[in-house]
């Protein structure tokens, strides 16, 4: 006789999960048609409908490491075509969100992260800090809007050396560290609980040659986003997710090079100038932040529309989902406006007050980027590349009529 399974459902983590997306998790009654549509899922093991039941059971143990999780790309034709609307990608972005919210410390963030009634604290924290740098300045000045030469100055009120870049490079630490720690956590999990699937012909790739593939395959030609759904509002996901990408590529290109050249000029005078800033338009770091903010405003309008024509039906858009959009609204738009301003000749302290909003959005999607959605470029890459490197991938159709699948 078999032994009986024991189960201690953790009500409090399914209760949890309702609020942060995963109302109709509930409404399953485990016909496996997610898993039969889904475009991703492998054959062997595959998921959502073995997360629907560990979710309604609360069985939060097998849930936080659970790869699968991460795997998905929340196309929504399991939701789509699940005949009880329990909406299965819902359900797995809401597990995806109570792990950025528990994976690492500190858990106040987290918990911040969850719910819009936090959203006045995520705010005030850089707030008060690029405030009170711009009292200090002020006083030192003798003006809250200095002008060069009757030239508005960003880096006048906000210099680089001593604050702008102090500040972000220590930030910037603490996310590499933060992520560090929960990329290590989900290892440990994935560890215990991913099985491993190889196939005849099939050559185990090193690590090395894992992350090349998923850095080529998934993320620089977002494969799997183009395979997800055959909607409208799935060729929006799909564009607005790439283009998206290449903004903030274009915008991360252009910080190190301006950062770079300003220090390394301290000990190379001739990089120097290539940092200097204000820069003309037509320099080509200047065109290429332009066109970096412009691949932003096309990729946040093709999700924004796609998020606002979901079908209610079908998915829920969580507090996790507007949040991420709106503080990438508010760095594009300021962004753009305090160059537009200043260029414009507009009042000085219109110019600066935006340019204090961008730096307040900025610092809030870097500092908290470990417990935000932006996290899934970390922790969806980081699965992308274990899944790879162990043989959790789906399975093509002729290996598996021909079994010569082995799962350890």
């Amino acid at each position: 006789m078999s032994n009986a399974l024991k189960v201690q459902p953790d009500l409090q983590f399914v209760k949890d999960l309702q609020d942060v997306g995963g109302e109709d998790v509930k409404k399953c009654y485990q016909c496996a048609t997610c898993s039969v549509v889904c475009p991703l899922s492998p054959a062997d093991n595959p998921y959502p409908r073995k997360e629907m039941i560990w979710a309604q059971w609360g069985m939060k143990d097998l849930l936080v490491n659970d790869i699968d999780i991460w795997l998905c790309h929340q196309c929504g034709t399991c939701s789509t075509q699940c005949p009880r609307g329990a909406k299965p990608g819902d359900i797995l972005a809401a597990l995806r969100n109570m792990t950025y919210r528990n994976l690492v410390k500190p858990a106040a963030i987290g918990r911040w992260m969850s719910k819009g009634m936090y959203l006045p604290l995520l705010i005030a924290f850089p707030a008060l800090i690029f405030g009170i740098i711009w009292l200090i300045r002020a006083a030192q000045l003798g003006t809250f809007f200095p002008l060069v030469d009757g030239e508005v100055i960003y880096g006048a009120l906000f210099p680089g050396d001593f604050t702008i870049d102090p500040l972000f490079g220590l930030t910037a630490l603490f996310v590499i560290i933060t992520f560090a720690v929960g990329i290590n956590t989900l290892i440990k999990g994935w560890n215990k609980t991913v099985k491993k699937t190889f196939v005849l012909g099939y050559k185990k790739p090193t690590l090395t040659q894992a992350i090349i593939d998923v850095v080529k395959n998934e993320i620089i030609n977002h494969a799997k986003f183009r395979k997800c759904g055959d909607e409208p509002e799935d060729d929006d996901k799909f564009k607005g997710h790439l283009t998206l990408f290449y903004g903030f590529v274009c915008c991360f290109i252009v910080t190190s090079i301006v950062a770079g050249a300003h220090w390394g000029g301290k000990l190379i005078p001739f990089l120097a100038p290539i940092g200097h800033t204000p820069m003309a338009l037509w320099n080509p770091v200047k065109l290429l932040a332009n066109v970096g903010a412009i691949l932003l405003l096309i990729g946040l309008t093709l999700l924004t529309r796609r998020r606002m024509n979901l079908d209610p039906k079908t998915s829920n858009s969580s507090f996790y989902d507007w949040y991420l959009l709106g503080v990438i609204w508010v760095i594009a738009l300021t962004g753009i406006g305090a160059e537009v301003l200043r260029l414009a000749g507009a009042p000085a302290f219109l110019c600066y007050f935006t340019y204090y909003i961008h730096l307040v959005s900025v610092f809030m999607m870097i500092a908290y980027l470990p417990w935000s959605k932006l996290g899934h470029l970390v922790y969806r890459t980081t699965a992308l590349i274990y899944a790879r490197y162990v043989g959790r991938l789906p399975i093509d159709e002729e290996l598996v009529k021909q079994d010569n699948i082995y799962i350890v």
